[in-house]
């Protein structure tokens, strides 16, 4: 089947905000007006990673990035180039010719601090005007602020460092969340009558506070549940420094091993701690479920 041409969000997008948004909505709409398919091009990795040899802590994964996208836009052409030598050195132009041509872009759409090419002489300046040689258009997206605040995934990243889901929330648009298989834990829940649900955060993707959050967490079939989660490495029942993520859902019974869920984190409760023993440990998880529900309660739209 022939490509159809494309209206094409370019950038990194991670976490997916607010001032993406913007981006992801222009794209929808230039696309409708044009008769082409609305689409992403984003990176695997980084461009810090190779460009400044400094690994930055992502707020999602790449598939992270492309669930977000497809959930929320609905947009599901998403293509993630692999960022390697070979794109870092490429001229701008030469890159901008290889998404035109070799993605059919009719329309393209950047934020205002979108640089690329080799030394990054790229800029969006550059782009519309070239864009514009080649028959091609293009719209510069200008910074999108929040109380002043000029919305950025490098800010974002310090409010989940901190555990300040619902501020994050408020630049994100959505709440912070993680998706992955369902892993096999030690079954403790059961025991202490939570049964839990056990998670990894993907390497190289950032780590929230450590402690106990008021959650919601969506199954594959649709269903939502009410969830207590844990982010840290169990010290009451774990010597190891793994971290994990373990979601006690509310209000459900049943096997979820090997399925894949999402847990959305919507307020930090308290921080993790060693207790005493398993019977303390057990009180604490029943009032934590009294502090979520509470929580929901008093937000009902979460």
């Amino acid at each position: 089947m022939p490509n159809s041409k494309r209206a094409i969000a370019l950038g990194f997008f991670d976490g997916v905000h607010i001032g993406h948004a913007a981006l992801l909505n222009k794209t929808k709409q230039r696309a409708a007006e044009i008769g082409a398919m609305p689409s992403v091009l984003s990176f695997d990795v980084h461009p810090d990673t190779l460009v400044f040899g400094k690994e930055v802590p992502l707020i999602n994964s790449a598939i992270g990035r492309e669930e977000i996208i497809r959930r929320c836009f609905g947009i599901d052409n998403v293509v993630f180039i692999h960022f390697n030598q070979h794109v870092m050195r490429m001229p701008w132009r030469d890159f901008a010719d290889s998404v035109i041509d070799e993605l059919q872009a009719a329309w393209i759409v950047v934020g205002h601090d979108f640089s690329f090419g080799y030394r990054g002489e790229g800029t969006p300046e550059k782009l519309r005007d070239y864009c514009a040689g080649r028959g091609v258009g293009c719209d510069v997206i200008e910074a999108v602020r929040l109380d002043g605040r000029v919305v950025s995934s490098t800010y974002i990243r310090t409010l989940i460092e901190r555990g300040d889901m619902e501020e994050a929330a408020r630049f994100l648009g959505h709440p912070h969340t993680l998706a992955d298989t369902v892993h096999s834990g030690y079954h403790l829940g059961s025991k202490l009558g939570a049964p839990t649900i056990n998670m990894f955060f993907p390497d190289g993707v950032l780590v929230p506070r450590h402690g106990v959050y008021a959650a919601r967490v969506f199954l594959e079939n649709g269903e939502s549940y009410m969830a207590v989660t844990n982010v840290g490495v169990r010290p009451t029942v774990s010597e190891g420094n793994r971290v994990s993520v373990e979601s006690h859902l509310l209000d459900y019974e049943g096997n979820l091993y090997g399925r894949q869920a999402r847990v959305e984190f919507h307020a930090f409760l308290r921080e993790e701690k060693r207790f005493a023993d398993m019977a303390a440990l057990s009180a604490q998880i029943r009032r934590d479920a009294e502090s979520a529900r509470a929580w929901f309660a008093a937000h009902p739209k979460a």
